[in-house]
C-alpha cells in the first residue's frame, strides 16, 4: 500500500498546520519586526547589521553540527515528532522572551534570539523529515507546495494580526516587542495538530547490548557517508543548495533592514510590505509545486532561481518605495519556489528509511549556508560603509551604499549554486533512492 493511502486528510492538514505557524516566525522574527528592531533599535547602524548576521551564524552553525546526528537518532529510535516538540517548544519560548529586549541590551538580544532561532531551524529538520511519511513519491512536489503555501499565508495572517495595534500606536517600542509574545502564542497553537492528529509510521529499532543512541547515530551516519557513493547526484544536489541557499537567506534575513535603510520604510510599511511577499509566495509555492510534478524538480528550480537573479539586479538599481515592493512581489514567487522544489527534491532523493538522516544532511547544508551568508552580507555591508565613509560620503549615505553593494553578493551565489546544479541528473538520483528501498 502507497504512502498516500495510509496518510489520512487530516495528517495532512496537521502537517500544513505546522508550516502555517512556522511561518509565523519567519514573518515577525526575520522579516518584518525582530530584524529591524535589532540593528536600528537595540544596536544602530552598520554595526546592527554585522551583529545580525553573526547572530543567525552562530545559531546555524550550532544547529549544523547536532542535524545528521539528531536525525540519524531520529531515524533509528522513530523519535521524528518528540524532537520536533522539543525545538518547537525551544523557539516558542524564547520568541516570547524576545519581549524583553531594548535598546542597548545586545548580549540578552543575541543570546534570546539564538536560542529561538535553533529551535525553529532544528525543528525544521524533523518536520520535513515526516514529509515522505505523508506523500508518496509522485505527489510529493504538490504536497510541499501546499504545505509551503499554507505556511506562507500564515505568515500573512500573523502580520495582519499585528498591524493594528503597531498602525495605531505609530510603531510604539513596547507594541512592537508585544508582537514577538503574540508571534510565539500563534505558533505554539498552529503545532498542536501535528503532535495529536499525525502518526509517525516508522518503527524503532531496539539498541544492541553495549550501545546507546549517541553511539548508534555515529555509526549509522558513518554508514551513510560511506553508502554515498551510490548517492552521487543526492550530493551534487547538496553541493548546489548550499551556494544557492546562501542567496535566500541573505534576502529573507536582511529584507527588513533594506528596506528600512533604502527604501525609508517604517514599522508599518514593513508589515504590508511582507504580507505583499508572502500573498505571492502562496503563489509561487502552489505554481511551483504543480511545475515541478509536470517538468521535474530541476528545470522548475532552474525557473525560480533565475527570477530571483532578475529581481536581485533590478533590486541594485532601485530607487523608490514602490520600486521595492513590486520588487518584493516577484521575490516572493521566486523564492518560495526555490524552498518549496529544494524540499521536495530531497524527499524525493531520499530512501524512505533515511528520510530523516537525509534531511539532517539537508539541514547541515542549509544551516551551513546560513552560517556562511548573514555572515559574509553582514562583514561586507559593514566594511564597505567604512570604506564609502572614508571617500567623503556622510554616515547615512555610506551605510546606504555599503548596503546597497552587499546586494550584488546575493546574485553572485544565486548564479554559482544554478551552475552547479546543472550537473544534478534528477531521473539517476530518483533511481538509486528507490533502489535503496
Amino acid at each position: 500500500m502507497s504512502t498516500s493511502t495510509r496518510s489520512t486528510r487530516r495528517e495532512r492538514i496537521a502537517w500544513y498546520l505546522y508550516d502555517f505557524g512556522n511561518s509565523a516566525y519567519a514573518s515577525v522574527v526575520l522579516l518584518a519586526v525582530y530584524s529591524a528592531y535589532f540593528q536600528s533599535q537595540v544596536v544602530g547602524g552598520a554595526e546592527g547589521s554585522r551583529l545580525w548576521g553573526l547572530a543567525i551564524s552562530v545559531a546555524m552553525i550550532l544547529v549544523a553540527i547536532a542535524a545528521p546526528i539528531l536525525g540519524a537518532i531520529a531515524d533509528y529510535s522513530a523519535a521524528k515528532k518528540r524532537f520536533l516538540f522539543f525545538f518547537t517548544t525551544l523557539a516558542v519560548l524564547f520568541t516570547a522572551l524576545l519581549f524583553f529586549t531594548e535598546k542597548g541590551t545586545i548580549v540578552l538580544a543575541i543570546v534570546l534570539f539564538i536560542l529561538a532561532e535553533i529551535g525553529y531551524r532544528a525543528a525544521q529538520v524533523f518536520y520535513d523529515a515526516l514529509l515522505p511519511e505523508i506523500a508518496a513519491q509522485e505527489e510529493t512536489g504538490r504536497i510541499a507546495g501546499i504545505g509551503w503555501a499554507i505556511g506562507s499565508f500564515g505568515g500573512i495572517v500573523i502580520l495582519l494580526i499585528i498591524l493594528p495595534p503597531i498602525l495605531f500606536t505609530r510603531s510604539d517600542v513596547f507594541v512592537v516587542r508585544l508582537s514577538l509574545v503574540i508571534t510565539a502564542i500563534f505558533f505554539a497553537l498552529a503545532a498542536i495538530p501535528i503532535f495529536l492528529w499525525l502518526k509517525e509510521r516508522a518503527q524503532g529499532k531496539t539498541l544492541p547490548p553495549g550501545e546507546n543512541y549517541l553511539s548508534i547515530a555515529f555509526k549509522q551516519l558513518s554508514h551513510t557517508i560511506r553508502a554515498t557513493r551510490g548517492f552521487g547526484e543526492f550530493l551534487k544536489f547538496m553541493l548546489a543548495f548550499l551556494i544557492y541557499n546562501e542567496a535566500v537567506i541573505m534576502a529573507l534575513d536582511f529584507a527588513g533592514i533594506l528596506g528600512k535603510l533604502l527604501f525609508g520604510l517604517d514599522q508599518t510599511g514593513l508589515i504590508l510590505f511582507f504580507i505583499l511577499v508572502q500573498a505571492t509566495n502562496v503563489i509561487g509555492a502552489l505554481a511551483f509545486g504543480q511545475l515541478q510534478d509536470r517538468i521535474g524538480g530541476k528545470r522548475a528550480l532552474t525557473l525560480a532561481i533565475w527570477l530571483m537573479v532578475v529581481c536581485v539586479g533590478v533590486l541594485y538599481f532601485a530607487q523608490s518605495q514602490m520600486h521595492f515592493f513590486a520588487i518584493g512581489m516577484f521575490v516572493g514567487v521566486a523564492m518560495a519556489g526555490i524552498q518549496s522544489v529544494s524540499r521536495a527534491m530531497v524527499a524525493t532523493f531520499s530512501p524512505p528509511s533515511k528520510s530523516g538522516e537525509f534531511f539532517g544532511f539537508f539541514a547541515l547544508t542549509g544551516r551551513t549556508s546560513s552560517f556562511i551568508g548573514p555572515a559574509i552580507f553582514g562583514w561586507v555591508a559593514a566594511e564597505a560603509t567604512l570604506w564609502y565613509h572614508a571617500q567623503g560620503q556622510s554616515l547615512a549615505q555610506a551605510e546606504q551604499s555599503g548596503h546597497r553593494l552587499a546586494i550584488l553578493v546575493i546574485g553572485v551565489f544565486l548564479i554559482a549554486g544554478w551552475l552547479l546544479m546543472t550537473f544534478v541528473n534528477e531521473r539517476k538520483a530518483r533511481e538509486a533512492a528507490r533502489s535503496e528501498a
